[in-house]
């Protein structure tokens, strides 16, 4: 790494940028597994935990966590998954 302020910068903002971006994955990972273990299960309120599933791709699509595209997919499935 150079050794100057602005590298020093960088550096710094990306660390921060990979925990912020780190925790909204999880996020979002952790929305879908509670609207699936429901769907399975047959407990709880399954349309506001699709909500919070969608809401949650979406914002991690918005901040180019993930790929537009794989956002689209992951909304389909889980409309789907009920069925």
């Amino acid at each position: 790494m150079a050794n100057n302020p602005s590298a020093i910068k960088r550096t710094r903002q990306t660390i921060k940028r990979t925990e912020k971006n780190t925790a909204k994955l999880s996020e979002m990972r952790t929305h879908i597994k509670k609207y699936k273990n429901a769907v399975e299960t047959g407990e709880g309120d399954l349309q506001a935990l699709l909500t919070n599933a969608v809401k949650s791709i979406d914002i991690a699509a918005g901040h180019g966590i993930i790929h537009t595209n794989k956002a689209k997919r992951l909304k389909s499935n889980l409309a789907t998954y009920a069925k």
